[in-house]
């Protein structure tokens, strides 16, 4: 999958989303209210911005065009572009409002409140035509387009109506995430991708259910007279209703992806951006509308107004129930393990990391691993693969394949992913991952543990879990070998 052929072009309201993270010690005395503890801010692109640094994320090219204030925030706005590879600046500056800026205080990973600073109206004499002029000189070089509107006025009747009009009259497929309770304004747009209160306002309809939203979505593409309404339902997935005809439709649907949401910020700006990537690409909607939905389940899956890669993207399609990675359930390649890492450290989450052959499981081997998760947030258990085993353990070893052993381990609860390694210690693989947790064995000590160097010099830590006695792999070969010979010469006597 290779986007970067594909420039496209995001108009609408560019604004600067902060989070700021706090921690909570105590309830004001001055009222029932938790006092935050500043501890760091973060600032990012957000709005049409947001749309534009998902297609960069993804290895696209974008074109950036809408107001930005001359003001602080305007300022950091401008900055963040100027820092975004892929990201091209078609902003037109303005003195007549100031720079939207949204401000989430956040605490345990948590939204307490969000305070937002804008001044939303009509455009001044001046800034339609000003942007007019941006959107015809990046037309040209647009595979599609998107109109990211967030009722702040940058999307206006005569620049929408432009857009539209100049950009179909080129072959240039338009994507809108609308606002308001009137789509006829996009009218002509290849696609509108509301949220489902989005469209029951639009469509004065209900949409509590699949027939519903079907309805409705019929509805708003007649009055809309666009080309498809793909309908964003959260938890119960996409729905994308194309027409295929004069009073004929075709309708497709796409359930949600079963993740840990930890924050939705951002994610229609998501779909957007991969929706529209996606078929400027070549890909039909159907096919599109796949690939958007499994970028948003990993964009929930983050906090903050997240973007997501390519490889984390590529990551998320493989393991596609409906696909050919079913069955591999939590073992994962390298690289992809690579990919899950930076995922959960992304997300604030301790990831440890903890290696060995696991050639037969017994308790000593459950509790270890029970230990190492419990000193961490998500734990990669790493498998000499049965080359190494057999290097390390010797002859006849190990008893059970690799396969066998990642299918046993990835069935434990203590154990979030499965990876293998082919050389005889697995440095390279910590090196590679960086885990912030280095799990081993008691038996083994800070300085004789491989990797530990590379962690600490990493900010991370090692932990030595004491052992259960009386358990290992060879004491069990041993048994069963013993109870085997019992048998044969039981088996000669008779």
């Amino acid at each position: 999958m290779d986007f970067s052929g594909n420039t496209i072009l995001c108009l609408g309201d560019i604004m600067l989303d902060r989070f700021a993270h706090c921690g909570i010690e105590r309830i004001s005395p001055e009222a029932p209210v938790p006092v935050l503890l500043l501890e760091r801010v973060q600032s990012m692109l957000g709005g049409a911005g947001n749309v534009a640094r998902n297609i960069a994320a993804l290895g696209g090219k974008a074109v950036l065009t809408g107001l930005v204030g001359n003001d602080i925030t305007g300022g950091e706005v401008r900055a963040a572009i100027a820092a975004t590879a892929g990201l091209r600046d078609a902003h037109v500056a303005t003195t007549s409002r100031s720079t939207t800026c949204k401000t989430r205080y956040l605490a345990s990973h948590q939204q307490i409140m969000r305070v937002d600073e804008e001044h939303a109206h009509e455009l001044a004499a001046g800034e339609e035509a000003r942007l007019i002029a941006a959107i015809g000189a990046a037309l040209p070089d647009a595979g599609a387009m998107i109109l990211s509107d967030y009722g702040k006025g940058v999307l206006g009747p005569g620049v929408v109506e432009f857009a539209i009009r100049e950009a179909r009259s080129r072959g240039i497929p338009v994507f809108v995430d609308p606002k308001g309770d009137d789509f006829r304004r996009y009218r002509g747009a290849t696609c509108i991708t509301p949220n489902q209160a989005e469209l029951a306002l639009a469509a004065r309809m209900p949409t509590g259910s699949d027939k519903q939203v079907v309805a409705a979505a019929k509805r708003v593409l007649r009055e809309a007279k666009a080309e498809a309404i793909l309908a964003t339902r959260s938890d119960k997935g996409m729905v994308l209703v194309e027409a295929s005809g004069p009073g004929s439709f075709t309708v497709s649907f796409e359930p949600a992806r079963a993740r840990e949401v930890f924050d939705v910020s951002g994610a229609g700006d998501t779909v957007i951006a991969v929706l529209a990537l996606a078929h400027a690409s070549g890909r039909a909607l159907p096919e599109a509308m796949r690939l958007a939905n499994a970028a948003a389940g990993i964009v929930v899956s983050k906090l903050g107004t997240a973007t997501v890669e390519l490889d984390e993207l590529m990551l998320e399609l493989s393991r596609d129930p409906r696909g050919d990675g079913a069955h591999r359930g939590k073992f994962y390649g390298v690289a992809e393990a690579e990919t899950l890492a930076r995922q959960w450290k992304g997300r604030g989450l301790a990831v440890g990391f903890t290696n060995g052959c696991f050639d037969i499981l017994h308790p000593g081997h459950v509790a270890l691993l029970a230990a190492a998760r419990a000193e961490c947030d998500r734990l990669i258990v790493a498998l000499n693969s049965d080359a190494s085993a057999s290097r390390l353990k010797g002859p006849g070893r190990p008893v059970n394949t690799l396969a066998d052993r990642a299918a046993v381990i990835a069935a434990l609860a203590s154990v979030d992913a499965v990876v293998s390694f082919d050389d005889d210690t697995p440095l390279d693989l910590i090196v590679r991952l960086q885990p912030n947790v280095l799990v081993k064995g008691a038996d083994w000590t800070l300085e004789t543990t491989v990797g530990a160097a590379e962690v600490a010099e990493a900010g991370g830590r090692v932990a030595l879990i004491d052992l259960v006695e009386g358990h290992s792999t060879t004491r069990t070969i041993g048994r069963l070998q013993g109870s085997a010979a019992s048998k044969l010469a039981a088996d000669g006597e008779d």
